[in-house]
């Protein structure tokens, strides 16, 4: 059976996604209780485990309320137990998973945090990346380098190009105006910032081809002459990209 995927919004711009099939209901991380309990009631279904990507407040804070009222269980990175919530099950990345009768893998994205986590559902399709790889830009760097996320940032885009990235956030504004700003003749990303303003297209999720044609933080091969950066490592443009966008 399928897996049906349902984004909601919380907070001022945090997503959480619910997924379900046969065999249940799993959420992928926990901003805020009331719009995802909300969600459940009107579907009539039971939260069975909440997968955690990584510690902050904005992705965790809902988890208390959530497991007391309906008793999922908590699924979090073994390395980041001692900021995380209560786990039930501790994962490591590498490790491979069985959630909802389908095969998950775990994918170190350290960066934004040293011990994010993603979760990988191959067999239908999606990657939850919270802030790691996000809609048309990436997570700042608030404990990992350049070089973490760099590496991160491969590991997820060596995933098919159907694969549906779910980030954490809607950025879609500030992350599409910069990335405009340093690839500007781009004809797909005029066309996925057109259609997200008008309401037409999502801001998350997107295929990963949609993020390999419009996400300056995966364009590095492309952009690395408008930087003068053509005898510069990946790693060192990409570097140079981030800086960029955080003085954005």
């Amino acid at each position: 059976m399928p897996l049906e995927l349902v984004t909601i919004r919380c907070l001022k711009d945090n997503y959480a996604y619910l997924l379900h099939g046969g065999a249940g209901t799993v959420l992928i991380d926990a901003p805020e209780a009331a719009p995802i309990l909300t969600e459940l009631k009107h579907r009539g279904w039971k939260l069975d485990a909440i997968l955690l990507t990584h510690h902050h407040g904005d992705h965790i804070d809902a988890v208390p309320e959530l497991t007391r009222q309906t008793g999922a269980r908590v699924i979090g990175a073994k390395s980041d137990a001692h900021r995380l919530p209560p786990l039930d099950i501790a994962v490591t990345p590498g490790e491979t998973l069985d959630i909802l009768g389908k095969t998950v893998q775990v994918i170190d994205v350290s960066g934004h945090t040293v011990g994010h986590i993603a979760f990988h559902f191959p067999e239908s399709g999606f990657a939850f990346t919270a802030d790691s790889l996000m809609a048309m830009g990436c997570g700042r760097l608030f404990e990992g380098d350049p070089a973490m996320m760099w590496d991160s940032l491969c590991r997820l885009n060596a995933l098919p190009p159907e694969t549906l990235i779910c980030s954490g956030h809607d950025y879609c504004a500030a992350n599409g105006a910069f990335a405009l700003s340093v690839d500007p003749d781009n004809d797909a990303l005029k066309k996925r910032m057109t259609g997200t303003a008008e309401g037409r297209l999502p801001c998350s999720p997107a295929t990963l081809a949609e993020e390999r044609a419009t996400n300056p933080f995966l364009r590095v091969h492309e952009l690395c002459r408008a930087l003068d950066m053509e005898n510069a490592s990946e790693a060192e443009i990409f570097a140079r990209l981030r800086s960029m966008k955080d003085n954005f």
